[in-house]
C-alpha cells in the first residue's frame, strides 16, 4: 500500500478499539515472570553453556601477548574465543569498531576474549586466568581539547546536510539590538537500560540462530551477516521481549557476535550477558556536546537571527550528535545558521540514545531562549508564542507543518500550571531554606515514518493473528498492533494474537527514532485492508459496501461471521506501507511544552523538583495509557539528564570511570515529583492512514531546559554545563 495523499475517512476513525486506554496485553506475562527475555530462553536452547566477555584494559594500542592456556585448563571451561581462533571477522557499516579486538585495540573495554564454561561462575573465573599483554598508544579522549580539529561530518539520508544557512546570520545578528551568545556543554550519557545486552546463540549445521535483546530485527540479521560473512538467509534472529533499549539496542553488539562464535567453537548453545559495568564502555553511549547558541532579536521580541553550532566527538569519526535539529524548525527568524562539527576521539562508540540530537539540543537552545527573555524583560511563554511559525523556517511556506500545535501546548500548559503566579524576578520566592523557581521550555521531536510490513491471518473461529518482525521495547507495541487489527476487522481485542520479533516474519520499521508505533501500525493497517478485500471477495461481496463489526461482515442486507467466511483453512494477507514523499512535502513533528516547579536549597545547593507538567500534541493517540507511560518515562529521563546523569571520562586512560548504577546516577522514585501529562486532541492526516505521530521520544526533549530555567528563576544563577549537581551551584549561590 502506498500512502501518497492525506488520509481520508477510514475504518480506524470508528475508534471502537483504537484510541482507548487498554491495558498492555503483554502485561500479565511481564509481571508474572513468564515473559521470556533473551538470557532466560532456556526452552529454545537447552543446556546452553555460559560465556563471559573480557574487555581490553587499554583504550588504544595492540595486543602483544595473548595466552589462553591457563584459562582453558580452569574447571568447567569449554573453550576460549579470541581473534586468533574466531576466523575472519568484518566490521559492519553499523559499527564504529570491530566487535572483537585483535591484535589492534580501538577503545577501552573492547572485547578481547570470551571464555565459555559450564557455569557463569566458572566462565568468570576462567577469564581471570587469561594472560594478556598490551602496548598502549596515545589517544584522544578530551572533546574540548580536540574541538579545534573537528570537521564537518558527512550528510546522511535521515538527517540531511550537517550545515544549513538561510539569509545572512552575521549581518542579522550584528544588527539585532538584543543579543544572546552563550555556550553550553552536555556530557556523555549511558542508556543504562534495566536489561543488559544479552544473547543466546546456537548453530544447526550452517544455520545460525540468535535469541537476543534487539530493537531492529532486520538490522540484526544484516549486521550479523556482514560481520560473520554468512548469508542472511542462514541467520534467524528472535527478540520477542526487550527490557529497555533507548537506542542502545538498535544494532547488535559484542554479546551477539561472541555468543555465535562461542557456540561454533564449543558446538553447543552459548549464552552471553554483559555485566552492568561493561555496558558504558563496551556498548554505545550518547556523545558529549559543546554547543554555542546565538540569538538576535528586536526590542519587541521578534527573533531576527538564530545560530546553533554543535561540536561532538566519536570513535573513528563515526557519527555526530545532531543537536541543532530542533533549532532548524522550532522558531521563526529570517537569518539562520546551523552547523555541526565532529572530532575524532578514541572513546567507545557514540550512537543513538532516546531522541538523538534533539534531546541535548533542547538543553542549549531552550535555555538560550530563556536568556533572551530575561534580556528583553519579557515573559518566556509570550516570547515563544510570538515566534511561533507554521512552516519550515528554512524552506519557506511551500513546506508547511503537517500539523503543529505548539501554541496550544504552551497556552494550555500555562493555564494548567498557574504560570501567571510565577515571580518574574529571580531569587524572590523562598520557603525556609528553599529557593523556589519556575521554568518553561518547548519540545519538538521529528516524527519520521518508515516502510513497514505485516501479515494478518484469520481462522475459522474468527481469531486474528498478526505477524511482523516489529519489536516491543517496553513501549506497548503488542497492544497497539492488536488494537489496529481489531479495529480494522471489527473483532474484540481479545480475539487478536500478536507475534513479534522473529526474522522470518515480514520486515517492519522496528523500534526507534519515534517512528515505531505509527509506522508499524500502518503496516498492520495495510495488511488488514488486504484481508478485508480477501474476505469480501470470498463472500462474493463488494468490499466498498461491506462493513466489519462484532466479528461479522455485512453487505446488502446479508450478514456472515468472519470465521464462517474464512472457512476451515482460514485466510491470510500480507502487505506493507510505503510513505512516498510526504516527508518532503510537509514537516512532520510532534510538539510539547514543559513546565517545572522546583526548590534549590540555599545552603547545600541541592535541587528538588516539586512539580512537572507536560502538554503534548502527537497526532491521534492510539492508546492513551501506553502513550502517557511513554511520555512519563521520557520526562523522567529528561530530569536525569538535567540533574544527575553524566559519564565521567578519565582523559588519561580513555574510559568512563562511573560505569555502574552506584556511580552513574539515574532518577529513582524519590526524585520524581507529581507529574501531570496532558495530551491534546490532534489528527495528522498527512502522517499516516492512522493520522498518528511519534510519541516515545518527545517527552525527553526540553524537560531538562525547563529545569535549568527554573533554577535560574529560583536563584538567579544561570547554569550552562550539565548535569546541574550541587557543586555547580554552591560556588554561585548567595552567601548564607
Amino acid at each position: 500500500m502506498k500512502f501518497t495523499a492525506p488520509a481520508e475517512h477510514n475504518p480506524i476513525d470508528q475508534l471502537k478499539v483504537v484510541g482507548h486506554p487498554h491495558d498492555r496485553i503483554d502485561g500479565r506475562a511481564k509481571v508474572t515472570g513468564t515473559a521470556a527475555y533473551a538470557y532466560e530462553r532456556h526452552q529454545v536452547a537447552p543446556q546452553a553453556a555460559y560465556g563471559y566477555m573480557l574487555g581490553s584494559a587499554i583504550a588504544v594500542g595492540k595486543i602483544t601477548r595473548l595466552d589462553t592456556s591457563q584459562a582453558e585448563k580452569a574447571p568447567g571451561v569449554l573453550g576460549v574465543v579470541t581473534y586468533k581462533n574466531a576466523g575472519r571477522l568484518k566490521k559492519s557499516k553499523s559499527h564504529a569498531s570491530r566487535l572483537l579486538a585483535g591484535p589492534n585495540v580501538e577503545h577501552f573495554d573492547q572485547a578481547v576474549a570470551l571464555v565459555v564454561a559450564e557455569t557463569f561462575e566458572q566462565a568468570r573465573e576462567g577469564a581471570k586466568r587469561l594472560h594478556i599483554e598490551y602496548t598502549s598508544w596515545p589517544g584522544r579522549f578530551d572533546l574540548a581539547a580536540e574541538k579545534v580539529r573537528a570537521v564537518p561530518p558527512k550528510s546522511n539520508p535521515m538527517s540531511g546536510p550537517p550545515d544549513t544557512r538561510v539569509g545572512d546570520f552575521e549581518s542579522g545578528f550584528a544588527q539585532s539590538p538584543v543579543q544572546v551568545d552563550s555556550t553550553y556543554t552536555t556530557p556523555d550519557q549511558s542508556h543504562m537500560m534495566m536489561e543488559p545486552h544479552a544473547s543466546i546463540a546456537a548453530w544447526h549445521g550452517d544455520q545460525l540462530l540468535v535469541w537476543t535483546s534487539n530493537q531492529m530485527i532486520a538490522w540484526a540479521v544484516r549486521d550479523l551477516s556482514e560481520t560473520l560473512s554468512i548469508s542472511p538467509q542462514k541467520i534467524h534472529v528472535s527478540s520477542p521481549f526487550i527490557g529497555g533499549g533507548f537506542g542502545g539496542k538498535l544494532w547488535i553488539r559484542a554479546d551477539a557476535v561472541l555468543a555465535a562464535l562461542g557456540a561454533r567453537l564449543v558446538k553447543r548453545p552459548v549464552k552471553v550477558a554483559l555485566a552492568r559495568h561493561q555496558i558504558p564502555n563496551n556498548t554505545t553511549h550518547r556523545p558529549a556536546t559543546i554547543q554555542r547558541v546565538r540569538l538576535g532579536a528586536s526590542k519587541d521580541g521578534h527573533i531576527q537571527a538564530i545560530a546553533h553550532d554543535t561540536t561532538s566527538g566519536n570513535l573513528n569519526g563515526f557519527r555526530e550528535e545532531r543537536a541543532g535539529s530542533q533549532s532548524r524548525l522550532l522558531y521563526a527568524g529570517p537569518n539562520r545558521l546551523i552547523t555541526h562539527r565532529l572530532a575524532t576521539l578514541d572513546l567507545p562508540e557514540g550512537n543513538a540514545m532516546r531522541a538523538p540530537g534533539e534531546a541535548v539540543g533542547h538543553l542549549a537552545s531552550e535555555v538560550a531562549l530563556d536568556e533572551l527573555a530575561v534580556q528583553l524583560k519579557m515573559d518566556p511563554v509570550e516570547l515563544r508564542l510570538l515566534n511561533d511559525i507554521q512552516f519550515d523556517p528554512e524552506k519557506g511556506p511551500q513546506r508547511p507543518f503537517s500539523s503543529r500545535k505548539l501554541k496550544e501546548c504552551l497556552s494550555e500548559g500555562a493555564r494548567r500550571f498557574g504560570w501567571e503566579r510565577r515571580h518574574p524576578q529571580p531569587g524572590q520566592v523562598r520557603e525556609g531554606n528553599w529557593l523556589i523557581g519556575h521554568g518553561v521550555a518547548s519540545a519538538l521531536r521529528n516524527s519520521p515514518t518508515l516502510e513497514s510490513a505485516a501479515r494478518v491471518r484469520i481462522n475459522s473461529s474468527g481469531q486474528l493473528t498478526v505477524e511482523t518482525d516489529m519489536t516491543d521495547i517496553g513501549t506497548g507495541s503488542y497492544t497497539i498492533l492488536a488494537q489496529t487489527a481489531a479495529e480494522m476487522l471489527g473483532v474484540p481485542l481479545h480475539h487478536v494474537t500478536v507475534k513479534l520479533a522473529e526474522s522470518h516474519f515480514p520486515v517492519s520499521c522496528g523500534s526507534g527514532g519515534q517512528f515505531g508505533g505509527n509506522s508499524s501500525c500502518s503496516g498492520v493497517y495495510a495488511a488488514c485492508l488486504r484481508l478485508r478485500n480477501a474476505l469480501a471477495h470470498k463472500a462474493g461481496w463488494d468490499v466498498e459496501t461491506t462493513t466489519f463489526s462484532d466479528g461479522h461482515m455485512s453487505s446488502a442486507g446479508q450478514t456472515r461471521s468472519l470465521g464462517e467466511v474464512a472457512g476451515p483453512k482460514g485466510l491470510s494477507a500480507q502487505d506493507k506501507i510505503e510513505f512516498g514523499d510526504s516527508q518532503k512535502k510537509w514537516v512532520q513533528a510532534s510538539f510539547g511544552a514543559h513546565f517545572v516547579e522546583l526548590g534549590v536549597h540555599r545552603i547545600s545547593g541541592e535541587t528538588r523538583v516539586r512539580r512537572l507538567l507536560g502538554v503534548f500534541a502527537c497526532g491521534r493517540i492510539l492508546n492513551p495509557k501506553t502513550a502517557r507511560s511513554q511520555l512519563l518515562g521520557a520526562m523522567a529521563m529528561g530530569l536525569g539528564a538535567a540533574l544527575m546523569e553524566g559519564l565521567a571520562v578519565d582523559t588519561r586512560y580513555g574510559n568512563f570511570v562511573n560505569h555502574d548504577l552506584a556511580e552513574y546516577h539515574v532518577p529513582v522514585h524519590a526524585d520524581i515529583p507529581h507529574t501531570e501529562v496532558v495530551i491534546l486532541e490532534e489528527l495528522d492526516d498527512k502522517s499516516s492512514p492512522l493520522k498518528a505521530k511519534g510519541v516515545g521520544e518527545l517527552g525527553i526533549c526540553g524537560l531538562g531546559a525547563a529545569i535549568a530555567n527554573a533554577i535560574y528563576n529560583a536563584t538567579g544563577v544561570r547554569l550552562r554545563d550539565y548535569p546541574f549537581t550541587p557543586d555547580r551551584l554552591l560556588s554561585q549561590l548567595p552567601p548564607v
